[in-house]
């Protein structure tokens, strides 16, 4: 498991830039206006070989002054709580506010790596006038400009030395599958109606659950770990708090997990959230099942499954082989068709392909569609391989690996996939010199 990294602050110091830069994705919308960032957005990040997770506590919606203040405290205090390491960032164009100065006064008394962080330094004149960001008693300070990268090197490089190392968790063999998705979507229904008693996992109270729950399962002669991360029981409104709290036990979830049950509202779709949650289990090379609930509450006919389907499948581009069930946690309706799904995904993901069977099999249709000619170079792959990791990654071995470009490579993965069957796995796809 990797450490997570909370950015935290008031609205419009540009923890959405620097986020969009250090995942090196445009995931979290990015406008002068404070307060555009509603939803959650975490990713992955890694710098000089070491890997964290990072969230993005910025945005609400601002009622009034003190609501606001309310509410960051609440987001601070969670994210202090949870994350490994806190990225405090400030504007040296406004200044210290009062705003700083509460957040300031929750961080100086946390025993965790803070990082504070001056933002939009992009000039000596503002390197000068963020000195007075030492009267918030956190001590040095890192001048960066988020909107061209400047000085996040200095910054990432404290950052890694300063998290702390994770311990191997000596745990059972048994698989774990993690249910994981977006608040209100009923993922503690769908496990309620799986284990036929009620689990209440998290309360009113936000931080009542510290850990995800562990539910030993035996179905189909398979025996695997259940892991509830439903941050929230069913409720008419989520409150921001508990909503991030969620989120951050399902990033942990994630990266611990073999397989993802990804757990969506028919009537909401899979939206932005939804897409957040399914594109970091794929960069943490999990497998995935896509559970669309509350199926039955949904008006449909004899096509709408298969629109909603390819609607789903347009949004996961390019990965799209990932299995797609439709079910109801309420009238338990295909709720064990999605295990079966899991734990075929399951076998998937630890399938091992003999090195002959693969060459045998490869080769020839290597042969036929050779990578294109490069520069007047032509690319020959002698040889391939599967490599000894826990997700499938193969390795091509050929005499110009560099010329080699990422379409040949996802033709390569689709190939894999048709002759040996990985749906619902993420392929690695890595060309060596042989």
């Amino acid at each position: 498991m990797s450490n997570i990294v909370a950015i935290v602050g008031r609205p419009n110091v540009g923890k959405s830039t620097f986020f969009n830069r250090l995942i090196q994705r445009r995931e979290a919308i990015v406008d002068a206006v404070s307060g555009v960032t509603r939803d959650r957005h975490y990713g992955k990040c890694d710098w000089n070989g070491k890997d964290f997770s990072l969230i993005d506590t910025g945005g609400y919606v601002l009622g009034s002054d003190d609501v606001f203040e309310a509410e960051i405290d609440k987001q601070v205090e969670l994210a202090i709580d949870e994350a490994d390491a806190i990225i405090f960032m400030v504007d040296v164009e406004s200044g210290v506010t009062g705003m700083d100065e509460d957040v300031a006064k929750l961080l100086r008394r946390v025993n965790k790596p803070v990082f504070l962080v001056v933002n939009k330094v992009d000039n000596g004149k503002r390197a000068e006038d963020a000195v007075e960001f030492y009267a918030l008693g956190l001590g040095e300070y890192y001048t960066i400009a988020s909107i061209n990268g400047s000085g996040t090197g200095e910054l990432l490089d404290a950052l890694v030395e300063a998290l702390p190392e994770k311990e191997e968790v000596v745990e059972d063999e048994l698989p774990r599958f993690a249910v994981v998705g977006r608040p209100n979507a009923g993922k503690s229904s769908f496990i309620n109606a799986l284990i036929g008693e009620d689990r209440y996992i998290v309360t009113d109270i936000a931080g009542t659950t510290r850990d995800s729950i562990d539910t030993k399962y035996n179905r189909f002669g398979f025996e695997f770990n259940l892991v509830d991360t439903a941050g929230i029981r069913r409720k008419s409104k989520v409150k921001e708090d508990l909503e991030f709290y969620s989120v951050m036990r399902s990033v942990r979830a994630i990266e611990h997990a073999d397989v993802c049950l990804l757990v969506l509202d028919a009537n909401r779709g899979f939206d932005g959230q939804v897409q957040n949650i399914f594109w970091l289990a794929e960069r943490n090379r999990k497998g995935i099942v896509v559970l669309v609930n509350k199926w039955d509450l949904v008006e449909k006919d004899h096509k709408s499954v298969k629109e909603y389907e390819k609607a789903i499948r347009l949004q996961m581009q390019p990965f799209t082989d990932v299995p797609i069930v439709f079910i109801s946690a309420l009238t338990k309706q295909r709720i064990f068709k999605a295990i079966e799904t899991a734990v075929e995904v399951y076998k998937n993901r630890t399938k091992k392909i003999k090195t002959s069977q693969l060459n045998e099999i490869m080769l020839p249709i290597i042969e036929n569609y050779p990578p294109p000619a490069y520069k007047a170079k032509f690319v020959k792959i002698k040889y391939i391989m599967q490599l000894p990791t826990p997700q499938p990654q193969f390795a091509f071995f050929c005499n110009l690996p560099q010329y080699v470009k990422d379409p040949y490579k996802r033709f390569l993965e689709n190939k894999l996939r048709e002759k040996f069957g990985f749906n619902g796995v993420p392929i690695s796809v890595y060309m060596r010199k042989k």
